[in-house]
């Protein structure tokens, strides 16, 4: 499977002009099996999402998706800001090309920022299969929290889609590394780039082998994109000679 991450500025509030941006850019890219857009990708990052989210309901973002997914023939992912049954959701889309959807709901919501107070946070860690490969879909801040990500030797892929800022670009390196080391995954993470009201984006967008290596890394701070495939046989050929995730600890959450 050929994976491609769209590295881009968001233009604030702008969901119709945001959605044209990606719409050029998809189609000045190469042709994939699956895109990865940024978190809130047709607004920006916003904690005040009565002002920008999008009904579940009407057409929108997601409706964009399926019309796009369907006439290119892919598979398109990102998140969206989203309004239903009367709450707020950081809602992450997985649209496949022939127009159905599945989606995670961040779980762990951005308390520096105040996205908890506005916002519901999802109970349900969700995978998605697409091409025999199946992917854990993770928000932003949720990269910060290893035991919601790990592995019960049921993914091979982790999309980490974010507005994570400048200032703290080093952690998002670090993690999205280890994330890929410790679960013998390939991990791709999408960030942004540009200014929004409150911070600074240099992007940092990258995807990474099960070994812990960049297959590709989009430049800092300007709009890029990459690609890299995702190979199966590869991964099982490491996770049997190096069986790392048969010794994981048993997993718990605390009630």
């Amino acid at each position: 499977m050929k994976i491609s991450i769209i590295q881009s500025d968001i233009i604030w509030a702008s969901p119709e002009e945001n959605r044209q941006h990606l719409e050029e850019k998809l189609s000045s890219s190469p042709l994939a099996d699956l895109y990865v857009f940024p978190e809130m990708f047709s607004t920006g990052f916003c904690t005040e999402p009565h002002k920008i989210a999008e009904e579940a309901t009407e057409a929108g973002s997601l409706e964009w998706m399926q019309e796009t997914a369907r006439k290119r023939q892919c598979a398109l992912a990102g998140s969206v800001a989203t309004h239903a049954d009367g709450k707020y959701y950081n809602r992450f889309y997985f649209v496949y090309p022939d127009g159905h959807y599945c989606f995670y709901d961040k779980k762990h919501l951005f308390t520096y920022g105040g996205e908890h107070h506005t916002f519901t946070p999802g109970t349900e860690r969700v995978i998605v299969e697409y091409q025999g490969v199946r992917i854990l879909l993770q928000v932003c801040y949720d990269l910060r929290f290893p035991v919601w990500a790990r592995n019960r030797k049921d993914y091979d892929l982790i999309l980490y889609v974010a507005s994570w800022p400048e200032s703290r670009i080093e952690a998002w390196t670090t993690l999205l590394h280890a994330r890929a080391i410790e679960n013998q995954c390939y991990v791709a993470g999408v960030n942004r780039v540009g200014t929004d009201p409150s911070c600074q984006y240099c992007g940092g967008s990258v995807l990474i082998d099960p070994y812990g290596k960049d297959l590709a890394a989009c430049r800092n701070n300007q709009e890029d994109v990459v690609s890299a495939l995702i190979d199966l046989e590869e991964l099982n050929r490491f996770r049997e000679k190096f069986p790392v995730l048969n010794d994981a600890d048993p997993f718990q959450i605390a009630p």
